[in-house]
């Protein structure tokens, strides 16, 4: 690899025949591919990508390690007992996080229970969900929910 390289986990933002957007999904940084080595929007890569000389304002892909999108979904499950103990005391609009036993990692939400429907919708459809499970290497996110509370789960 040489110095100019990055090696990430990508987020595809944008594709077309001839060119995609990849968001480095640990740092942000947006990388527009001069090409489209086949990728689709909302696929997550494992790549490495390389400026395109002259000028270097675009990027090529050097190699692709692995490719795979995540499943965001809502589910009937209820939240679980570690999740209802997670919100316990949580103020309205504030988030707790803890790590999975395994891989992945659980996020509570205090949500108003009149807007918990809506929250699930926005969590679901977020790109931000699945850059936050593309960084914790999760392939499915589960959102379980009950009225005033929301349980996402980031599953290998």
């Amino acid at each position: 690899m040489s110095e100019q390289e990055t090696s990430s986990t990508f987020l595809v933002t944008h594709a077309e025949e001839g060119s995609a957007m990849l968001t480095d999904v640990h740092g942000g940084q947006v990388y527009t591919l001069s090409d489209n080595p086949g990728v689709e929007a909302g696929e997550v890569v494992e790549a490495t990508v390389a400026p395109d000389p002259p000028m270097e304002v675009t990027y090529s892909v050097v190699e692709v390690d692995a490719r795979y999108t995540v499943e965001v979904f809502a589910s009937e499950e209820a939240p679980t007992k570690q999740a209802r103990e997670m919100a316990e005391g949580l103020p309205e609009g504030d988030l707790a996080t803890a790590e999975r036993a395994g891989d992945g990692e659980i996020h509570v939400l205090a949500v108003p229970e009149s807007d918990t429907e809506d929250a699930v919708a926005d969590v679901v459809d977020d790109q931000a969900t699945v850059e936050r499970a593309a960084r914790v290497g999760a392939r499915r996110v589960e959102v379980r929910f009950e009225p005033g509370l929301i349980n996402v789960r980031y599953l290998p």
